[in-house]
């Protein structure tokens, strides 16, 4: 039993061993001329409502946002907002050269304080006729347009957003006062 444990012991040291040193030369090597890029490439990424903006495969296009509503819907079908949905309608164009899955739940909003909301893709259902914004695949030179749902407390104004290719990319901003 002494001696597993032992083995254990050193085998997860070596391992550690060899995961921090990777990490040390990648930070050693980026220095300040690094940050500078990465704060240059956030700020070449920021765009306006009407402005296509770019993240991997997909152009986005935000082409307006309505907030203050209070439900998503017809009278037998829909949603109510626990605060106010804020509808956000996006163009979403492939650009890549294969088919990309666009999935509304990947979008995220912002308020001037920095709070994020998440999308909420059960209302996004009610508000899209064609379920444009969940998990649709679109072919390279497509696009979609879709509406993006918010459900955001009723005092709150969003100021950006945060757009994705997906749920691992960089993303790029849209303002959207």
């Amino acid at each position: 039993m002494r001696k597993t444990t032992t083995f254990a012991l050193l085998a997860t040291a070596v391992v550690a061993l060899g995961c921090g040193a990777g990490g040390t030369d990648a930070a050693s090597s980026s220095g300040d001329s690094g940050r500078a890029a990465k704060g240059e490439e956030k700020a070449a990424k920021t765009a306006k409502i009407g402005q296509p903006a770019r993240d991997g495969k997909f152009e986005f296009t935000v082409k307006s946002s309505k907030c203050g509503v209070a439900k998503v819907g017809d009278s037998v079908l829909g949603e109510k907002a626990q605060g106010q949905f804020c509808l956000v309608t996006i163009n979403v164009k492939n650009i890549g050269k294969e088919s990309q899955m666009f999935d509304g739940s990947s979008q995220k909003a912002y308020a001037a304080d920095g709070t994020e909301y998440s999308a909420d893709t059960g209302a996004a259902v009610y508000a899209n006729q064609n379920a444009e914004t969940f998990l649709n695949d679109i072919n390279p030179g497509n696009q979609v347009t879709g509406v993006v749902v918010f459900d955001i407390p009723k005092k709150v104004k969003l100021t950006k957003l945060e757009l994705h290719d997906s749920p691992f990319s960089g993303g790029v901003t849209v303002a959207l006062s």
